[in-house]
């Protein structure tokens, strides 16, 4: 996620020896780093245009690596954080490669939601952790448990069912207001998040009532955090049952 320190030494060690590196990376100075460890080093970002459909898009940057695969070259493609975290590709091209005969292996990276628990101080373990994309959040009906975290990630194309914008608008943030106020209260605070690109830049963290969502600022990538609404319910049942068993067993 972050310039030059979010990488681990076997991921280095695979952009250092492949043949050629693909390259979808969120800004230009993360190509120059990467070539200054590969001198083959391609991107992929060409592949993106106003007004195509992404999936067309990522169906071309799997077509343009298994070409080189399929050439007899040892290919390694370079994603932002996570390469498996809502990257449609990376999942796509070690398929194919599998199928195929290749040998292909995903290896982790540091994703934005690592990422987001240590910007945010959220532990996902104290109260539990809800992740959703935001547009399938909204086109289908989800069970919330308001009393964990919900995430909802890519806000800032929220409800773009043509997969060829950029980016929507007020309107649409607006209707998932309206979804998100089944379960909670417009006055709620959330946090609209972005991860740093650079070192030296700082994470971005706004807080605002549930009800000002359509009108802030979001872009592709932006991530709205809902923090619990209510309190965890305890089950006396399940618990008079394990006090029971525990008894049994002792």
């Amino acid at each position: 996620m972050t310039l030059g320190s979010h990488i681990t030494p076997l991921a280095r060690s695979h952009i250092e020896k492949a043949d050629v590196v693909f390259a979808a990376v969120s800004n230009r100075a993360m190509e120059l780093w990467l070539a200054r460890m590969n001198p083959d080093v391609r991107s992929l970002q060409r592949h993106y245009r106003q007004g195509k459909s992404r999936l067309e898009t990522y169906r071309e940057m799997v077509d343009t690596m298994l070409a080189e695969v399929r050439a007899g070259k040892r290919v390694c493609g370079a994603f932002y954080g996570h390469p498996g975290v809502f990257a449609w590709p990376t999942h796509k091209a070690i398929e194919l490669a599998r199928a195929e005969g290749y040998p292909a292996h995903m290896e982790p990276g540091i994703s934005a939601a690592d990422c987001l628990y240590a910007d945010l101080g959220i532990d996902p373990g104290k109260y539990g952790c809800q992740h959703f994309e935001a547009s399938q959040f909204m086109l289908y009906r989800r069970r919330v448990d308001t009393a964990a975290y919900l995430v909802l990630w890519q806000i800032g194309v929220v409800g773009d069912r043509s997969l060829t914008r950029l980016a929507t608008g007020a309107p649409h943030r607006g209707l998932l207001v309206e979804v998100l106020s089944r379960d909670y209260h417009p006055t709620h605070e959330v946090i609209l998040y972005k991860a740093v690109a650079l070192a030296i830049s700082r994470p971005e963290i706004v807080r605002l009532p549930l009800a000002g969502l359509p009108e802030a600022k979001c872009d592709m990538h932006s991530t709205l955090v809902i923090p619990p609404r209510s309190a965890l319910e305890p089950d006396e049942e399940i618990r008079e049952r394990l006090r029971a068993l525990e008894r049994s067993l002792s």
